[in-house]
């Protein structure tokens, strides 16, 4: 399908929101996004609403549009239903997929492997990100889906430290993730729903330290979201 501003102006807030090229609670110019995309004023208001109702930006009321903030709240809600719908859409994935969506989530994967071995963490945080979506489709809910795809805008923006690597142990980390990637279609294809499940588990919980370090700085009592009641739930569903 053939580019055109509208939809270069979606993609690129999509991967700016994503990549944390746009910060969180950013304010969005309709009038220089007008003019940078060559778009009148409504066609930009689409997007908006678009992104809108996809959980990417939020809309005020004569305060116009801004990126979707992260705030206390958020990362709360975040750390205790994640690990949840991830496990119920792998589920899902694997009694609904269809060979075409097993064959572009092996794509993905190759472009993410490669974009690992290059250290690209920009085009990490977006493979990684539409591996997940692929999952997402594969599970065929209308109720899940959404949830996943606002899920999967905070995991990239709470997790970005993952792909960026700064010692050893990081690197080893990012490596696992990886693998645990091509463990998912081997489990995928074999229809073991159990082995969905268990991965999920423990992909969850390679990230779960590099996400800590990146809102320890800001004050929030991580420790809260990860233990306790999220840690409960989660032994209840596995």
């Amino acid at each position: 399908m053939a580019k055109t501003p509208k939809s270069n102006l979606y993609e690129d807030l999509k991967r700016q929101i994503l990549t944390m090229e746009l910060d969180p609670d950013a304010d969005l110019d309709e009038a220089s996004l007008s003019e940078r995309y060559g778009l009148s004023r409504t066609p930009v208001r689409d997007i908006f609403r678009r992104l809108a109702g996809e959980g990417y930006i939020d809309i005020r009321e004569n305060r116009g549009a801004r990126v979707i903030p992260m705030n206390h709240s958020t990362l709360r809600n975040f750390f205790l239903v994640a690990p949840m719908i991830y496990a119920a859409i792998g589920r899902l994935a694997v009694q609904n997929f269809k060979p075409s969506q097993l064959s572009d989530l092996k794509q993905t994967q190759e472009r993410f492997r490669a974009a690992s071995e290059n250290m690209d963490a920009l085009a990490m945080v977006l493979e990684n990100n539409r591996f997940h979506e692929i999952f997402g489709e594969m599970s065929g809910n209308v109720y899940l889906q959404p949830s996943l795809g606002r899920l999967l805008i905070d995991h990239a923006r709470i997790g970005h430290t993952f792909f960026r690597p700064r010692n050893q142990d990081m690197k080893r980390r990012l490596q696992v993730a990886v693998g645990h990637h091509d463990s998912f279609i081997d489990a995928l294809g074999a229809h073991d729903e159990n082995a969905v499940v268990d991965l999920v588990f423990e992909h969850w919980e390679l990230s779960r330290e590099n996400m800590e370090m990146f809102i320890a700085p800001q004050g929030l009592k991580a420790d809260a979201f990860l233990g306790g009641p999220a840690t409960q739930l989660l032994e209840k569903s596995s």
